[in-house]
């Protein structure tokens, strides 16, 4: 065999290896990501946008190089176990549990291998999702917006709102593990400013019902919804009803005011959906949720629905204004 010959095998071989680990590449399946959320998909279209983003930033794009697989409960939290079982059972590589602290109380129970990036309103650290903010422990770690306890602060900008309301209606979830927080704070707050309470509980839509014959009944004349996502599936529904009976009402995002609420308070929850997108990406190439820190998102926005106090003939106090950081026409 000449010497030409025997380089020119060489050379074929060489690029026959190198072109192995590229093809062997090529057939790896692409990771997938478990969404498991108690909220459902029609109301979750701007947090899901910032999950996305969160994940982009990291490197990760749906359909191209990452799977995302959906659960979605719909309010109905007796369905996140099953739902989480079947998303371990599955083998994906991330859980992603929001909507709620619930979802990711259901991913830790199913799983102590796969790794879990949460987003919850509530102290993970009390809900036993970790150990601690700075070092999570275990396999889940996320961001905390602590917005179920934000009720006291709601109340008093509600106050504002509907200042000659001598009757406060309180639309809470009993089957939302804060709510017993958050109706203790609410009713904590509500001698100070003179007001009496109607408490309405709903965790189904028959209830729902229920609850707004009970404000109606003991003649509401201004309503707090509790921050819980059973609610903001149903926000349109709230948001007609409060509107029909001419209700000043305050939730918990923007949402709420988007789709016609008068007033709503608290973070920035697409902001809060690209943090665990971000975490997420993290954790798929590798990291340890255990070394990754809690982030809490404490920008708090307030956002005004003019068109809707306009035709409420609801009048906006100039302090209300000024505090505002969005202001809806």
């Amino acid at each position: 065999m000449t010497s030409d010959l025997r380089r020119r095998e060489f050379i074929t071989l060489l690029s026959g290896a190198a072109a192995w680990p590229l093809a062997a590449r090529a057939q790896q399946p692409m990771p997938v990501i478990g969404f498991l959320s108690g909220r459902s998909p029609g109301d979750s279209a701007d947090p899901l946008a910032g999950f996305r983003r969160g994940l982009k930033e990291g490197g990760f794009v749906e359909g191209q190089n990452v799977i995302i697989e959906f659960r979605w409960a719909n309010g109905e939290y007796d369905r996140l176990p099953q739902m989480a079982a079947e998303l371990v059972r599955r083998q994906v590589n991330v859980i992603a549990a929001v909507g709620g602290e619930l979802s990711g109380v259901a991913a830790k129970r199913a799983t102590n291998i796969i790794p879990i990036a949460f987003a919850t309103g509530s102290d993970p650290i009390k809900g036993g999702l970790v150990e601690s903010f700075n070092r999570p422990g275990g396999n889940a770690t996320g961001v905390t917006t602590l917005t179920n306890f934000m009720e006291a602060k709601r109340l008093g900008l509600l106050r504002e709102l509907a200042p000659k309301a001598e009757v406060i209606g309180v639309l809470v979830n009993p089957n939302f593990p804060t709510s017993v927080i958050q109706l203790r704070d609410i009713e904590a707050a509500a001698p100070a400013l003179g007001r009496r309470l109607v408490i309405a509980k709903a965790s189904t839509d028959a209830e729902l019902e229920d609850a707004f014959g009970r404000l109606l009944r003991e003649r509401a004349e201004a309503l707090l919804v509790g921050a819980d996502p059973y609610f903001d599936v149903r926000r349109n529904r709230i948001v007609a009803f409060a509107a029909e009976h001419r209700l000043p009402a305050i939730y918990q995002f923007r949402d709420f005011a988007a789709v016609g609420g008068v007033l709503s308070y608290g973070v920035d929850f697409t902001e809060a959906y690209r943090q665990v997108g971000l975490y997420t990406a993290k954790l798929l190439k590798g990291a340890n949720p255990s070394e990754l820190p809690v982030q809490q998102i404490d920008k708090f926005e307030l956002v005004i629905n003019m068109k809707t106090a306009k035709a409420q003939g609801i009048v906006i106090s100039d302090n209300l204004l000024s505090l505002a950081d969005e202001v809806i026409e």
